[in-house]
C-alpha cells in the first residue's frame, strides 16, 4: 500500500467535520453533537468558549517584553480560535498540527483560518508525530494541547513520552497549556504525567469550567513569578488582548500533593 493510500485511509477513518449555528455563532462539531470549536461571526477574532480563552493563560506566564513574540505552536486546531488569536492579534509565528482534514477544510471554509506564508503554516498530521519527527528542540516558545476525538470522552494523546515530547519541543521558559477535564478520572493521571515531564519547572491548573474543562500549564525550567508581577501582567493582558487575566489569575491553583506524588 502506498503512503498516498494509506493516508487517504487514515482520513476516511476520522470523523468528518459538520458545523452549526446559532444565535451568532458558528460551531464545529465532529459528528455528533459535542462542541469543537466556536467562532462570533461579527468578531472573528474573538475567543468565543471559556475554557479555549483559559488555554490562553499561558500568556501569564511569560515576560512583557516578550508576550508576543517567539513561535506558537498549537496541536488540535479545533475551530481555529488560537490560531486566529495568536496569528492574527498577536503577530506571532504560528504553526497548528491537525490530523483530521476536514478540520483543517472546515477552518478555511467556515473559520476564517489565515492564508499559509512566512509567519503561519498548517501540517496535516498526527501530534505525535510532529513531537517524535518534526520538533526541533526548543523551537516552540508557546505549546496549546486540545486533542480530543468526535467523542470527547478524553485526550487522544496523553502518555508520557508524548508530554516529554512537548516539553523538549519548547525553549527554555516556554510555557504549554493542556485542555484536561477536571471532573474526568484521567485528570489526576494527565496531571502527574504532565509534572514529570515538566520536571525542574513549574506545573499548575486553572479551576475548572462549568463544563470541567481544567487548563493545565506549564512552564519549562522556570519558577512562577512573584504575585505582585503576575498582576501587572493580568492587568496588561486585559487592557491590551481584551482577555480576563485577571479572572484567571485568581483561578491558579498547584496541583495537589496527591497528584504530584503519582508514581
Amino acid at each position: 500500500m502506498t503512503t498516498t493510500t494509506t493516508k487517504k485511509k487514515a482520513a476516511a477513518e476520522l470523523a468528518q467535520a459538520t458545523i452549526s449555528e446559532h444565535d451568532g455563532v458558528r460551531y464545529l462539531h465532529l459528528g455528533t453533537p459535542w462542541v469543537q470549536g466556536a467562532m462570533r461571526l461579527k468578531k472573528p477574532a474573538q475567543i468565543e468558549l471559556e475554557y479555549v480563552q483559559r488555554m490562553m493563560a499561558w500568556m501569564l506566564l511569560r515576560p512583557a517584553d516578550e508576550l508576543a513574540r517567539g513561535h506558537a505552536v498549537q496541536l488540535g486546531l479545533g475551530a481555529g480560535a488560537i490560531t486566529r488569536f495568536t496569528q492574527g492579534v498577536m503577530k506571532m509565528q504560528t504553526t497548528v498540527v491537525e490530523l483530521n482534514p476536514s478540520v483543517i477544510a472546515a477552518n478555511r471554509a467556515f473559520f476564517r483560518l489565515p492564508a499559509e506564508g512566512q509567519r503561519f503554516q498548517v501540517l496535516e498530521m498526527d501530534a505525535q508525530a510532529w513531537v517524535d519527527q518534526i520538533a526541533e528542540p526548543g523551537a516552540a516558545d508557546v505549546l496549546c494541547v486540545d486533542l480530543y476525538d468526535h467523542e470527547a470522552a478524553g485526550p487522544v494523546l496523553d502518555s508520557a513520552a508524548f508530554y516529554r515530547g512537548c516539553a523538549r519541543a519548547l525553549a527554555e521558559g516556554g510555557v504549554m497549556s493542556v485542555n484536561l477535564f477536571g471532573r474526568h478520572a484521567s485528570f489526576a493521571r494527565s496531571a502527574a504525567r504532565i509534572a514529570a515531564a515538566f520536571e525542574g519547572g513549574t506545573v499548575i491548573s486553572l479551576q475548572p469550567t462549568r463544563e470541567g474543562n481544567t487548563i493545565v500549564l506549564a512552564l519549562k525550567h522556570a519558577s512562577l513569578p512573584e504575585r505582585e508581577e503576575l498582576a501587572a501582567r493580568a492587568v496588561q493582558i486585559d487592557t491590551r488582548y481584551g482577555l480576563p487575566a485577571r479572572k484567571w489569575l485568581r483561578m491558579i491553583r498547584p496541583l495537589p500533593d496527591s497528584v504530584l506524588a503519582r508514581p
